[in-house]
């Protein structure tokens, strides 16, 4: 069997790869032409070029091969990037799903995010009966989120077999192209981290994802959709954690809502041209007082999903960084 996956340099992809190598599956991976490939050095696999928005230059790709996890997106917190987000998450999960079916794949697995899914008040559980509304979205990366849902869901319409996995924050080690959470730990680690604001949020890690995705493509039922979270976590018990594994002391000064909102908004602009990531952006801040009480008892339910304690996740992510040059 040969299985292929899109957005294989990702932080999700590139562990998914380790994950399914490990087994001895024969696996072949898309990458865009002078694409860093790093995250995938050592591991055995066959890497062809393509770029999903692509139709012609991924088709031939896909010959041959039994099951597809799609990967492949644009995560951006920036604003300003929403052409390009429609293309990547959208046009490409769309040609995709395309290819799929003219190729007559077996299954394929989407990893859209829990932003994706329409969100209800707070007090109510976010679960699987939620549905994708694009028009009810936060920002671009939900909203394109949302409308890829919606096609694989079509192309089950027209013989797909296909199911849907919406991670929540994710966190973990092989973090190679610094994740939101990862920036987090790398300024915390480093002495960078100051200041701290209120506000919690559902992470995941990264390797229970990948199990939930080999899950999901073993046990899932097609056109389903389900959650893969983990633990809500506030920042403040976030910090503790921190100052636990690392020994490094906490910041004490609590900056309130008013003042990280107004930093959000410059931040985008400062670190426009830098190699670091904002930690504040006024879609970040929207997400850490979000509704994130996220259930994954369908997943854990139906196809023997276990995430693990954050703790551990938080850990090993800290690990990583310090044992990985030039982290």
């Amino acid at each position: 069997m040969t299985i292929l996956v899109t957005g294989a340099t990702g932080h999700i992809g590139n562990v998914l790869v380790r994950k399914l190598t490990s087994g001895g599956r024969k696996v072949r991976v898309i990458t865009l032409p002078g694409d860093d490939i790093k995250p995938l050095s050592g591991l055995n696999i066959e890497n062809m070029e393509g770029n999903i928005t692509d139709y012609d230059s991924i088709l031939p790709i896909f010959d041959s091969v039994d099951v597809v996890f799609h990967l492949a997106g644009m995560i951006s917190i920036m604003p300003g990037q929403d052409e390009l987000l429609y293309q990547v998450n959208v046009e490409g999960t769309r040609n995709v799903v395309k290819a799929c079916l003219e190729k007559n794949i077996k299954r394929l697995v989407y990893t859209s995010s829990v932003h994706a899914l329409k969100e209800p008040p707070h007090g109510t559980e976010i679960n699987e009966t939620c549905s994708f509304e694009p028009e009810h979205s936060r920002g671009g990366y939900d909203r394109t989120k949302a409308i890829a849902s919606l096609e694989v869901l079509e192309g089950v319409k027209k013989g797909l077999n296909a199911v849907i996995v919406c991670p929540s924050g994710v966190i973990g080690p092989y973090d190679y192209n610094i994740s939101q959470m990862g920036q987090l730990v790398l300024n915390y680690t480093n002495g960078a981290m100051k200041t701290y604001i209120d506000g919690a949020y559902d992470f995941v890690d990264v390797r229970d994802v990948v199990q939930g995705l080999i899950l999901a493509c073993q046990n899932g039922k097609n056109g389903e959709i389900y959650i893969l979270s983990g633990e809500k976590i506030t920042v403040k018990e976030l910090m503790i954690t921190l100052e636990d594994i690392t020994k490094i002391k906490r910041p004490w000064l609590k900056i309130p809502h008013w003042l990280a909102s107004t930093v959000g908004k410059i931040a985008p602009i400062y670190y426009k041209n830098r190699d670091n990531k904002p930690l504040f952006t006024s879609y970040s801040m929207e997400v850490l007082l979000s509704n994130c009480d996220i259930s994954n008892s369908k997943a854990k339910k139906e196809i023997g999903y276990n995430p693990r304690p954050m703790k551990e996740s938080i850990k090993d992510s800290v690990k990583w960084f310090r044992d990985t040059p030039p982290f």
